[in-house]
């Protein structure tokens, strides 16, 4: 029995038909393709041992359910904003010496992004220590801000043309604010200085929705954008407000579905190497990637590879990031485990291998974790979710 028909009415959801990826529009494409891995995953539970089954304490019944942004209701909209607002108020538990700049408990998240970002990218544990990043905010929002849901993810191909028309960045009550105010500026320089993005119509602070007023307190560490100047110190106090412009530009030319399906089904699929490389950027050929595009298309400080969580939609566009990654590994199951890449932003100094021994530190932001108990989202502890 596949899994649409035996599992998606016991979470709430709409019977799909399968049907051939393409042959709709690109989000109901893309859904299908969630559902073929829904459908992977049930086959290996199928066709796993009941002694198996009987010991597992994490399977597709019971597993936790993350879902796209745009269909919780208001109200869990504002559930989740309301969380992130009081991560953003409540007062940082990190050592001083460690990031003087942290004010926060949503600050020592940023600090320690900005502290490993040149071993987190790049690298053989790029997509391992990003979700255990995501884990460990998820989990912080809910133990420490009362929140009772999971977290969401922004779907990239919706409102490709204007993102400012996505829920995401609508800049209503139920968004992460919407565009910047407009300044001035020459475009952004990204991929590693290889890709340039023209100037939108932003640039400067949000003007609209929940964090209007937010304040940074950290970063920019590297700024992509025309004009806007580093923080005088990597980790220390320089506040200031979120700003973005948001770029179609980026969204239409690399946030496709033709990008989802190379690295899901197609050609930069077929080894975890080749996936990761494609979903992070081919740099020196222009192609930003899915992942480098979803923080462009938010620009502003968003943009700095270092200090990026500090627009919160970083944990949405990550989420989104882990979600094509759980795909990959349920249609590829035979490689699901596998790592590839050594331990330095492309390898430079160069550096050993990954190896899944190796510990995702986090600092007080979660308990020290291997990489190989992170590759399973339905491991068990730490991990047991799904997305639909």
């Amino acid at each position: 029995m596949r899994f649409s028909n035996l599992l998606l009415p016991v979470l709430g959801l709409p019977l799909i038909s399968a049907k051939t990826l393409g042959a709709r529009n690109d989000t109901e494409s893309l859904q299908d393709l969630n559902e073929e891995a829904m459908n992977a995953l049930q086959a290996q539970l199928d066709n796993s041992t009941s002694e198996k089954r009987a010991a597992s304490t994490c399977n597709l019944f019971n597993a936790k359910v993350r879902r796209d942004w745009k269909t919780l209701s208001s109200a869990q909209k504002k559930e989740y904003i309301a969380a992130v607002k009081c991560l953003q108020k409540k007062p940082s538990i990190a050592d001083p010496t460690f990031a003087p700049g942290s004010r926060s408990r949503y600050d020592d998240f940023v600090a320690v992004h900005i502290n490993q970002t040149l071993s987190i990218h790049g690298t053989g544990n790029f997509l391992t220590w990003h979700r255990y990043f995501v884990h460990a905010y998820e989990t912080a929002l809910r133990n420490e801000c009362g929140y009772t849901g999971y977290q969401p993810y922004w779907n990239w191909l919706d409102n490709t043309a204007d993102p400012s028309k996505s829920p995401v960045f609508d800049g209503s009550a139920t968004s992460f604010s919407g565009d910047g105010s407009f300044v001035a500026h020459n475009g952004s320089v990204n991929g590693n200085g290889n890709v340039f993005i023209p100037s939108g119509k932003g640039g400067g602070c949000v003007t609209s929705g929940p964090f209007v007023d937010y304040v940074i307190n950290l970063g920019p560490v590297f700024p992509i954008q025309d004009g806007m100047a580093p923080s005088p110190s990597t980790l220390g106090f320089n506040p200031h407000c979120l700003s973005r412009d948001l770029s179609a530009f980026t969204a239409t030319n690399w946030l496709t579905l033709a990008n989802v399906l190379n690295v899901t089904v197609g050609a930069a699929s077929r080894s975890v190497l080749l996936f990761q490389n494609e979903l992070q950027g081919r740099f020196t050929d222009g192609f930003l990637g899915l992942h480098t595009a979803g923080h462009g298309v938010m620009g502003g400080v968003g943009g700095d590879l270092f200090a990026s969580p500090v627009d919160p939609v970083f944990f949405l566009h990550h989420g989104m990031v882990d979600r094509i990654y759980w795909i990959w590994q349920a249609l590829h199951l035979a490689q699901a485990q596998t790592l590839a890449g050594t331990l330095t932003l492309f390898n430079n100094p160069p550096s050993r291998d990954t190896s899944v021994n190796d510990i995702i530190d986090l600092g007080v932001n979660a308990p020290s974790q291997k990489i190989g108990d992170v590759l399973n989202t339905l491991g068990g502890s730490p991990l047991c979710y799904i997305y639909v």
